[in-house]
């Protein structure tokens, strides 16, 4: 996949800094690629996150208040 961005001003300048002799990245793109991955990350920790948190509330819930379900219930469930 090939993508064309086009930054002016202050974001040219910022990107600048970051690539070549001035900062860590030889270029846009190996900044680019490196934002997208971090921001991959951040995401999938964002969403291991709220897993866990469901998981912490279901295993405080009173086992009075557990529903049975079947394997294609909880399917159907979690497709929304």
């Amino acid at each position: 996949m090939t993508t064309t961005i086009e930054l002016n001003g202050p974001l040219s300048d910022f990107v600048a800094d970051k690539v070549g002799e001035n900062g860590p990245y030889a270029d846009a793109g190996e900044y680019i690629r490196d934002l997208i991955r971090r921001d991959r990350e951040r995401s999938e920790s964002e969403a291991f996150d709220r897993l866990k948190a469901e998981l912490a509330r279901a295993f405080a819930a009173p086992e009075s208040s557990y529903v049975p379900l079947t394997a294609a219930e909880v399917i159907a469930r979690n497709k929304v």
